[in-house]
This record gives C-alpha cells, sequence and structure tokens, in this order.
C-alpha cells in the first residue's frame, strides 16, 4: 500500500495535536484522553487505517516520555498493551465504517472500539499486568491505576469519539471535496 503525502501530512497533525496535549496529561486524563482518542478516529476517517494505526503506535511511548507514568516506568509491559487497545479502536472504527456506510455506521465502530478498546484494557492491563507485577510500594494505589486502564479509558473513548464525530461532520466535506 502506497501512503502519500497528504495522509503523511494528515498523520503529522493529528500527532502534534496528540503530543501537545499529553503535556496536559498531569492535570487530567479527561483532557488527554478524549483528545488522542479522537486523534486516533479522525486519523483512520481521514488518511486510513494504516495511518491511524501508527498514530496508536506512537501516541503511548510519546506519553511515557512526556508524562512520566510511574506505573507504566514500574510496568513497562503496559505500554504495548496500550498500543494494541488503540489500534482495537482504530480497526474497529475503520472496519465497521467500511462495512457500515454513513453516520450510524461511524458512530457503531466508534461504540464497538470504545468498549473493545477497554474491555481488552481493562482485563489485560487493570485484571492481569497490574494485579501481578505492581511493586509493593505501590499497592495502596492498585484501585487507582486499575480503574485509570479500565473504566477511565471507555469514558475518554467514547468522549474522544463524540469530539471526532462533531469534527469529521465538516471535515467529511473538505476530505470529500480534495478527493
Amino acid at each position: 500500500m502506497k501512503v502519500t503525502a497528504k495522509q503523511i501530512t494528515t498523520t503529522a497533525v493529528l500527532l502534534a495535536i496528540s503530543i501537545v496535549s499529553q503535556f496536559f496529561k498531569n492535570t487530567s486524563v479527561y483532557i488527554t484522553g478524549p483528545i488522542i482518542n479522537a486523534c486516533l478516529i479522525l486519523a483512520v476517517l481521514s488518511a486510513g487505517c494504516v495511518c491511524g494505526i501508527i498514530l496508536a503506535v506512537i501516541t503511548p511511548v510519546t506519553s511515557f516520555f512526556i508524562t512520566g507514568s510511574p506505573i507504566m516506568a514500574a510496568i513497562p509491559a503496559i505500554i504495548p498493551c496500550v498500543m494494541a487497545g488503540n489500534i482495537i479502536l482504530v480497526l474497529s472504527v475503520g472496519l465497521i465504517t467500511k462495512k457500515l456506510k454513513g453516520n450510524g455506521g461511524l458512530i457503531a465502530g466508534m461504540a464497538a472500539g470504545s468498549v473493545l478498546k477497554a474491555l481488552f484494557m481493562g482485563v489485560v492491563i487493570a485484571l492481569v499486568l497490574i494485579p501481578n507485577l505492581i511493586p509493593v510500594k505501590m499497592e495502596k494505589m492498585m484501585g487507582v491505576f486499575q480503574t485509570t486502564f479500565s473504566v477511565t479509558q471507555l469514558i475518554t473513548a467514547v468522549i474522544g469519539s463524540v469530539y471526532a464525530f462533531i469534527l469529521w461532520l465538516p471535515l467529511k466535506k473538505i476530505f470529500t471535496e480534495q478527493n
């Protein structure tokens, strides 16, 4: 598959937005999370699944370097799991919107992607990795970490989906006219 200059540019802009939002992560994950999820969804819709996957893989790494998450530093296996959760969101949106046309398909893709991402991360990170690998000094925070990688992921993915849907309505016309 050939990736065009337009796809690279679109992905780069969405990556830049994601990186800027990550500087606010220590303020609230409810600021950063929805913005990154919206960028992942917009990448799929505007540049395709490959570009969405690229963004899905890069954003957890940039997040780790920018925020210095103590739980990710203690359990580095969380990073590839976040990547996989992001890829699940991207592929769900991409495949379902391809199969079901129109706004209904987009909503179904975003809903399914949000739920599947949260379920995957909730099971793998919150129920397997954290309970088995958390350092003793961090055990008192286990509940917070488990909530962050399960329920919070669902909430931020749904909010990000709403943002992406609202932004995609006018952007779709621009991308359609350019093609």
